[in-house]
């Protein structure tokens, strides 16, 4: 099927017609308070996949989709896409220092994490650290960090981030780019040849603080049980004070290898360090699950089409003790999104049918790597040519009414001027303010934009109705620095739902008109990506 450039006159008109933008949108509150609740209570330990607690999640959500009147869209007539996956719960330790001297052994999370990245009990690596600056290589921003040094067996010592963090004329600046992830750099180390990597921490670099790294990766990892090369051996991340001693005792200066890394001539600086890297992993080869439902579309035709809106159930599941609590409950990453996700559903099925179908798929192992939407995308339910657009749903708001509403990669495909006219429907304005946390390679939908699949990432504005001005950013550092992949991201009876009802209203807007229309949403011409031609 060719697909057709979007033609914004007749999205435009089709948005204004009744029947669509200008019929309301119900939604019920106090449905998606019971949802999060629910899913953010204790008995559910952190909706960790392949545990008690995520089946109770998914059976949960399968559930909703069936007493919603929802058509099962997974495997073998069900709710249900399985995800085979490989647990690993790493028991580390990591010595190094210089030959000849005492070897520093770093205290397992306070001073550092590591995990392994093959699914083997047993991992041991010993290297020379090589310090790498960020781990770049990106020929469109003419950067190579490597600059073809052989690596093959070393231990990869390198910042998170990418340059423009310190140096706005390279790459975006202070947006961060996918260069800037770690997942990147990690997939760099292994091409590499390197036996494992070791990314310095900073609470600016990586956006946020230690706490974050020690509970997050201190748990089982997971991986999807599947065959994967390249990889390295080990990663792990160190405070930066422990790289610093460790530079020093070399005769090094972290703050001028930092400088020194921000420049395009930077080469790979050997530092002399042997590091030992023991990993021990419990091995758990497990079956997860994306739950899926379908909502029909109305058209003979454009009915084996569908409009996606995705949102990840699972969390951290039980870790490190933070003030005498070790549920890590995701109430707000992602109860918040399924309860927002639930919502959509119950109202488009008071809402007249779309030519298209629209399937929710709620996502298993987002916090492992986006594994479930991973998995859904090398194995699609529905043909990814026929996947009309992504809308996903993560971290939805629980504080109030805004004044305006944010959709991450609306400038980058077709999809932004639709996302605009339906936030207008509801009297918002889009936040244009720039994507400094990396967030649009941090969810859901970007297994999907890199298969070519136009897609959206929909968040809450920061302009608060009955708030002071940067109340809202403020709201969200502090939920960054004290409840972001910690236990204290519970369920609150202060929340307040009539800002997630605009966010569920504005999805629905968005999903109708993109369903509705007679052509798919394109990726614009500077995007770097671009839907597989059929």
């Amino acid at each position: 099927m060719a697909i057709k450039r979007w033609n914004a006159v007749v999205m435009l008109a089709l948005l204004a017609a009744p029947g669509s933008a200008q019929q309301p949108v119900p939604v019920d509150t106090a449905a998606i308070d019971a949802h999060l609740r629910f899913l953010a209570s204790d008995l559910l330990e952190g909706r960790a996949p392949a545990t008690r607690g995520g089946q109770l999640a998914t059976a949960y959500i399968a559930a909703w989709f069936q007493a919603l009147g929802l058509e099962p869209a997974g495997a073998n007539g069900s709710y249900f896409q399985p995800v085979a996956l490989v647990g690993m719960t790493p028991q580390p330790t990591l010595g190094w220092g210089k030959p000849g001297t005492p070897t520093d052994t770093l205290a397992y999370r306070d001073q550092f994490v590591a995990w392994a990245e093959r699914p083997e009990a047993d991992i041991a690596a010993d290297g020379e650290v090589v310090f790498v600056g960020y781990g770049i290589r990106a020929p469109e921003w003419q950067w190579d960090d490597y600059k073809g040094t052989d690596l093959h067996g070393k231990v990869l010592l390198m910042l998170v981030n990418d340059p423009g963090l310190v140096d706005s004329t390279v790459f975006l600046g202070k947006i961060l780019t996918y260069y800037g992830r770690w997942t990147y750099k990690l997939e760099e180390a292994a091409r590499q040849g390197a036996a494992g990597a070791i990314l310095v921490h900073t609470t600016e670099s990586a956006t946020y603080p230690w706490e974050v790294v020690r509970g997050s990766w201190s748990v089982e990892q997971f991986k999807l049980d599947q065959p994967r090369s390249p990889s390295i051996a080990f990663a792990g991340w160190v405070t930066e004070g422990s790289a610093r001693d460790a530079l020093a005792r070399a005769g090094l200066n972290l703050d001028s290898l930092t400088r020194v890394a921000a420049r395009r001539d930077f080469r790979p600086v050997p530092t002399g360090i042997q590091a030992a890297v023991r990993v021990h992993s419990a091995l758990r080869h497990v079956q997860s699950e994306n739950v899926a439902a379908r909502l029909p579309g109305r058209d003979k035709q454009l009915a084996a089409e569908a409009v996606l809106i995705t949102a990840h159930w699972d969390h951290k599941g039980i870790g490190p003790v933070v003030k005498g609590d070790s549920i890590y409950n995701g109430a707000e990453d992602n109860a918040s999104g399924i309860a927002a996700m639930l919502g959509v559903a119950e109202a488009l099925t008071h809402l007249p049918r779309t030519a298209r179908s629209i399937m929710l798929v709620a996502t298993t192992a987002e916090e492992s790597g986006l594994l479930g939407s991973e998995a859904y995308v090398q194995r699609p339910l529905l043909p990814l040519a026929r996947t009309a657009a992504v809308l996903n749903l993560d971290v939805t708001n629980v504080r109030g009414a805004t004044r305006d509403i944010g959709g991450r990669g609306g400038d980058r495909s077709t999809l932004g001027p639709v996302f605009a006219a339906a936030a207008r429907a509801e009297s918002l304005t889009v936040d244009s303010e720039p994507d400094l946390r990396g967030a649009f390679f941090r969810s859901d939908h970007f297994p999907f934009a890199r298969a070519g699949v136009p897609a959206l990432s929909i968040f809450a504005g920061d302009n608060f109705v009955g708030r002071p001005k940067g109340w809202g950013t403020e709201q969200e550092n502090i939920y960054n620095a004290q409840r972001y992949h910690q236990p204290s991201d519970e369920y609150q009876a202060s929340f307040r739902y009539d800002g997630m009802a605009q966010e569920v209203r504005v999805t629905v807007r968005t999903a109708q008109a993109v369903a509705n229309n007679r052509t798919l949403p394109t990726w614009l011409p500077s995007s770097e990506f671009q839907r597989p031609q059929p």
